[in-house]
């Protein structure tokens, strides 16, 4: 399970800085995948954030369940 949850995590987290990175220097267009369907049209500054924390929450979570 801790693996699964590490992996999560790196995977949400690259994808925020991914799109924080495409949105501010055009770069990783192919890669971001926020860019890619048209719900976060207009958001996607927003959907990155929350991505990043999310995935940074969920290294936390897959650190603190490797302590127990």
């Amino acid at each position: 399970m801790r693996k699964f949850l590490e992996a999560t995590g790196l995977l949400l987290l690259l994808q925020g800085v991914g799109g924080l990175l495409h949105e501010w220097t055009g770069w990783f267009g192919l890669w971001a995948l926020v860019h890619r369907p048209d719900a976060p049209a207009g958001h996607e500054v927003f959907a990155s954030m929350v991505l990043v924390v999310v995935g940074v929450a969920v290294l936390i979570a897959s650190e603190r369940a490797a302590q127990k």
